[in-house]
């Protein structure tokens, strides 16, 4: 099987303990993550031989970054190195009705301060079959867009299939900026992947009669999104998960799979969260491994959201489910006894 490569930002995330407050807190647990790296563990943990592309400053938190990877299986031999700092966010779960907070002290991390040229795509891309990225990383700054433009181009040239996760993040840019750096990017695509609300925010197409904040969700408005996100960009297959937030602590979760011609809908899991940081990542993975195992449309659905089910009762921002596992819930079996 040819190698996926995803580019984008690891970042250290510090939380306070289980459910504890910011104002409560003294000591923090500490996980690496991010969205393309997140993605590259999922892939790596199905066996799907995987690189992870970035830069991180030359100390030992940016080698810590590095070695989370690499105890994974992840192919971390294309990582930069240098810069002033990695990036950081710290999280605070939420519960019940009490919702999850993020703060991010990521300004002047590595990766924000590439330029064109410090990558050579087209080694980096060699034996590769799939590129993945998401709009986190184009928004991190001038540099990081420029760069994603130039791997695009290269996977291109390369016959590479790309995949991406609109992944909108209002505190990194505006709709406007997102719109105008995303669309240029659309015509290297084959698949996209986005949530309820990505689409609207990226591209301004909306589901109708979708009310994300009060867990409304219309699964024909987001059947009319795919359609509309397919016409404009010419693309070859688009994905939309669905989540319905009963809580902080409690969602219901589903995607869909549109290829231009069909329409695939996949089970609804009513999840009890653990940690809900990387479940669309996850999606992405398990979508991404079940289209390069050869499994037809609906079956690499089920595979991808039953992979996401299963991340969100895995602590930290990997998901780490073994193929295995994935195939035992999508297949049906989601008791969760005891397995002896």
């Amino acid at each position: 099987m040819k190698k996926v490569v995803t580019f984008g930002e690891i970042m250290l995330r510090l939380s306070p303990p289980g459910y504890k407050r910011f104002v409560q807190a003294n000591s923090f647990d500490v996980i690496y993550g991010g969205g393309e790296a997140n993605v590259a563990v999922s892939l790596a943990n199905y066996g799907v031989p995987t690189e992870f592309v970035t830069k991180v400053p030359e100390h030992e938190i940016g080698q810590c970054a590095i070695n989370s990877l690499r105890q994974l299986g992840v192919g971390t031999q294309h990582i930069l190195r240098g810069g002033e700092r990695l990036g950081i966010y710290f999280l605070e779960h939420g519960a019940s009705q009490r919702p999850s907070k993020v703060i991010y002290d990521r300004a002047h991390s590595s990766i924000s301060q590439v330029q064109p040229g410090e990558f050579n795509w087209e080694e980096i891309f060699k034996d590769a079959g799939w590129f993945h990225f998401t709009g986190i990383t184009p928004a991190l700054g001038e540099g990081p867009a420029k760069v994603t433009l130039e791997a695009l181009q290269a996977a291109k040239a390369q016959g590479v299939t790309v995949s991406v996760d609109l992944n909108y993040r209002k505190k990194l840019w505006t709709p406007e900026q997102a719109n105008k750096t995303m669309s240029q990017f659309m015509e290297y695509v084959d698949l996209v992947i986005a949530n309820e609300e990505d689409a609207e925010k990226v591209f301004g197409i909306k589901a109708g009669e979708s009310n994300v904040t009060a867990g409304k969700l219309s699964e024909e408005g987001y059947r009319e999104v795919a359609k509309q996100l397919m016409d404009r960009f010419g693309l070859k297959k688009v994905a939309i998960t669905l989540r319905e937030s009963l809580s902080a602590s409690d969602n219901n979760w589903s995607a869909l799979l549109y290829n231009g011609q069909e329409f695939y809908r996949s089970r609804i899991y009513t999840i009890h969260i653990v940690d809900r940081v990387g479940g669309g990542d996850s999606f992405g993975g398990g979508l991404i491994n079940g289209l390069l195992s050869g499994k037809g449309d609906q079956d690499a659905l089920e595979f991808a959201v039953a992979a996401s089910c299963l991340k969100h009762t895995v602590f930290g921002d990997y998901n780490l489910m073994s193929a295995a596992e994935v195939e035992l819930l999508a297949k049906g079996d989601a008791s969760g006894r005891v397995q002896r």
